[in-house]
């Protein structure tokens, strides 16, 4: 629709004013969610093109959550990438063992060497829990960090 020299849309009215002449001219929107991430990176999915309700994936997602809170909640994506290794073959480990014991052959040297491999993960992200600080600050520390002062 066009109301004089104003242009209204379904969300927004223009105004040839407020329209700048360059993209350099723009600043940035602070805090807007980057649409670059790939599902995969912002947590949606755990492995591309896998339905994610598989009892696999709900197992690796599981153990992924675990390791996550082991490291204290918020570790570094190198860890987090470790870690999603590490659930990959202890699902692999935990099947081939159920496999085993139904009565089928494992290769005890792929085992073995998944086991091994599945340790220097472990050793690399941390086989011991890290408590996560769940102390609360003391009220003047509070107010200087959200209200820029505190009490004296």
């Amino acid at each position: 629709m066009r109301y004089g020299n104003v242009m209204a849309t379904r969300t927004a009215i223009w105004r040839p004013e407020n329209v700048s002449s360059s993209l350099t001219d723009r600043r940035p929107v602070v805090g807007a969610k980057s649409k670059q991430r790939t599902r995969i990176a912002n947590g949606t999915d755990l492995l591309p093109g896998v339905d994610g309700r598989s009892p696999m994936v709900r197992r690796r997602r599981e153990l992924l959550a675990q390791f996550i809170a082991d490291m204290g909640g918020d570790p570094s994506e190198a860890k987090i990438t470790i870690a999603k290794r590490a659930t990959a073959l202890i699902v692999w480990c935990e099947s081939a063992e159920s496999k085993a014991v139904n009565g089928e052959e494992l290769d005890i040297a792929t085992f073995t060497t998944a086991a091994n491999t599945l340790r220097r993960y472990l050793a690399d992200i941390g086989l011991e829990r890290h408590a996560r600080n769940i102390t609360p600050p003391s009220l003047r520390d509070y107010a200087a960090t959200n209200y820029g002062g505190g009490t004296k």
